[in-house]
């Protein structure tokens, strides 16, 4: 996995696709802040929302460096390309595209009971200036599938199944990603301060085996709900920031 920096927010982020890095991590004299709404904010004013605070912090709007979204139902994956055309325009506008690259990571899931109205911001990361700071990262949200295809559906892990044992090599398949974009980054489940799975299946079987592995070394929350593109069934992601405030 490549590293760039990104050096007007900040940060130093792995190379990703056109919609998201896969993981960002603050540099040396900064730390990662990360906000969170009481409800889901729709995209448009979800952006404001973030502008207004970033300016209140005296940051620029290069300092945001990762997103959660929340949307209606899973995309189709022509759906899923319109809506991340619809999402880059506002970070093009700020500034944040990168020589050809996005450094913003991004998870972007749809609960399965209460699901809003319209794709929303539940949350936003944003760096600043912090002296003596614990190193800080953001790993973004994975599917059981390949990334940077022409489609995700040819590289679903066992596509279409969600009994026991699908479920299973589903979730270690995503577990690898994050291993993998963690260590790029040269953490490891021990510097996490949350975890969180999304998935409306029962992966309770698997469960020791992430404790195990450290997954739920700083904490593991459940998110009931599913992946943002149809047939994916398992996502995660993790971060490890010491600076978490509600908006």
């Amino acid at each position: 996995m490549d590293i760039r920096t990104f050096a007007p927010g900040n940060y130093r982020f792995i190379e990703g696709v056109s919609q998201y890095s896969a993981g960002v991590a603050a540099l040396d004299g900064h730390e990662i802040v990360r906000v969170r709404f009481r409800r889901s904010v729709p995209l448009a004013e979800g952006f404001g929302r973030v502008e207004a605070w970033l300016g209140e912090a005296g940051r620029p709007l290069t300092a945001f460096c990762a997103c959660e979204l929340r949307s209606p139902e899973p995309f189709s994956e022509d759906g899923f390309r319109t809506f991340n055309q619809r999402y880059t325009e506002t970070l093009d506008r700020w500034g944040i595209l990168h020589d050809g690259w996005n450094p913003v990571a991004r998870s972007n899931v749809c609960p399965e009971i209460g699901a809003p109205a319209e794709p929303g911001f539940h949350a936003f990361c944003y760096t600043r200036p912090a002296k003596a700071a614990a190193p800080s990262f953001v790993i973004a949200g994975s599917g059981e599938t390949v990334e940077g295809q022409a489609n995700y559906r040819d590289h679903i892990v066992r596509l279409g199944d969600t009994g026991p044992g699908a479920i299973r090599e589903k979730a270690e398949f995503v577990l690898a990603a994050m291993e993998a974009r963690l260590a790029a980054l040269g953490f490891g489940w021990s510097d996490t301060t949350a975890a969180q799975v999304y998935t409306v299946h029962d992966f309770h079987p698997v469960v020791a085996d992430m404790a195990g592995r450290g997954v739920a070394d700083g904490g593991m929350t459940w998110h009931f709900a599913r992946p943002p593109v149809v047939d994916i069934e398992f996502e995660m992601d993790c971060r490890g920031v010491a600076v978490e405030q509600i908006a």
